[in-house]
Formats: structure tokens, C-alpha cells, sequence
């Protein structure tokens, strides 16, 4: 069971970046990218991770414009993925990629550090 909700998330991640790119033309959230789809076990629900480029306040109002568009886009998934129950979708900013820049910051400024004391 936990296989098909992996490939339903999938399914479901590709529907919405193309959706987003192709039929959203919300301002706020041109540049948002889908990183990754949760779908409960019952399908009732998919938390629906956003990466989003810019500044905090930029990324708040993608998820502000993001949830404003979700009828539309729960909608349009139940007429492409034709399964019997479309979950409602639940978004979260993915700051993966903000932690990673930040490690990989210390790490920087640690090794300047050990360099400069040499």
C-alpha cells in the first residue's frame, strides 16, 4: 500500500509543478517548484513541500498565494489523475535547501578559519 501512495505523490508532484508552471498566474507564486508529495493512507490529505526563491516575506506570500489557488488546483489533479478520492492538499515551505546552504557556510567559514590560524 505504502508503494502506491509513493507513486500517487509522485504523480501528484508532477501534476502540480505542471499546473503552477502552466495555468497558476499568481504572481506571488511564479517561482515556487514542488520538491515533494505526502499522501496520507487514505488519500484524504498530501502535504505538499514548496522550494521557493527569494526573501522570506516572498516565500510567505507563495504559501499565502499557494493556498488561495488550492480549489483550483485540487480541482484540476481530480480531472488528471482520475482516482476515486482527490486529497486535499496541506502546504509546507522545504527549507532542505536553505539548511543545506547553511552547513555548507559554517563549513566554509570553518575551514577559512583553520587556514587563517595555520
Amino acid at each position: 500500500m505504502k508503494h502506491r501512495n509513493n507513486r500517487i505523490g509522485d504523480l501528484v508532484r508532477a501534476e502540480l509543478n505542471d499546473l503552477l508552471l502552466r495555468h497558476v498566474h499568481d504572481p506571488r507564486i511564479r517561482l515556487v517548484n514542488v520538491t515533494s508529495v505526502e499522501v496520507t493512507q487514505d488519500l484524504g490529505k498530501a502535504a505538499v513541500k514548496v522550494s521557493v526563491l527569494g526573501s522570506e516575506e516572498e516565500r510567505l506570500g507563495a504559501l499565502e498565494g499557494l493556498r488561495h489557488a488550492k480549489g483550483f488546483l485540487r480541482s484540476e489533479l481530480a480531472h488528471r489523475l482520475r482516482t476515486r478520492t482527490t486529497p486535499e492538499l496541506v502546504f509546507e515551505l522545504d527549507r532542505g535547501a536553505e539548511h543545506s546552504q547553511r552547513i555548507s557556510d559554517l563549513l566554509e567559514s570553518l575551514h577559512d578559519g583553520h587556514d587563517e590560524s595555520s
